[in-house]
């Protein structure tokens, strides 16, 4: 909470923090044609994130994201957790549970940090690669999540059945992801079983999200 100069307290004028304000906008936009229980468990992810971001460990436009994702998800009947950890390293964007079923959500939006701004496409690849790697297995399906400007890079083998995948293809996989990430190294096991089953399209403008196949969206891609 800072001090300035919106509604008075002893004296001083106490202003919401911006990252408040911009969720409670979108949700406004969200609790549009939502059923009060849909809107109470949106509320509590975005407390939730409010207080992550207090801690300094989630930044605005992620979190506008994860929303947007959690609306879907939640009108199709999952319950919605954010950041949620998976073991004693990994946290997850969302994760989600329908019955006997889970769903995992990873949030993209192609950021390239400055120690890669001369090999980002590179970078970028292996970091998809990575996350389809070592989430995929810790629920049912697994997601990525992209803004509509972002073309997603990920290698296409991971919208083919595991069963289609050519040894050639898991060893370039494996080679990509240990350029970048090797502690742990991914093994060629895992890289054979991970899968994505679904892009999320998300547009924060709209409140909405659209579903796309993983391999209509790499054929879609594949000459941009």
């Amino acid at each position: 909470m800072s001090f300035g100069n919106a509604g008075e307290f002893g004296g001083w004028c106490v202003v919401r923090d911006k990252f408040e304000e911009d969720l409670d906008a979108l949700l406004s936009l969200l609790f549009q044609n939502l059923d009060k229980e849909a809107q109470v468990k949106l509320s509590r992810l975005r407390d939730r994130l409010v207080q992550l971001h207090r801690e300094n460990v989630v930044k605005i436009n992620h979190s506008v994201m994860e929303l947007v994702c959690a609306r879907y998800l939640v009108e199709r009947g999952y319950d919605v957790q954010v950041e949620w950890p998976l073991d004693g390293v990994l946290t997850c964007d969302l994760f989600a549970v329908k019955g006997y079923g889970s769903l995992i959500a990873e949030i993209e939006t192609g950021f390239v940090p400055p120690e890669h701004a001369l090999d980002p496409s590179g970078y970028l690849a292996a970091r998809i690669a990575s996350k389809i790697v070592r989430y995929s297995g810790y629920a049912g399906k697994f997601a990525l999540g992209i803004p509509p400007y972002y073309v997603l890079q990920f290698p296409s083998v991971f919208a083919k059945p595991p069963r289609e995948r050519k040894p050639s293809e898991l060893e370039e996989v494996k080679g990509l992801c240990d350029r970048y990430y090797h502690n742990p190294p991914v093994n060629l096991a895992e890289i054979r079983n991970a899968r994505v089953h679904a892009v999320y399209v998300v547009d924060v403008d709209c409140g909405v999200v659209r579903e796309v196949d993983p391999e209509v969206y790499v054929k879609r891609n594949s000459s941009v």
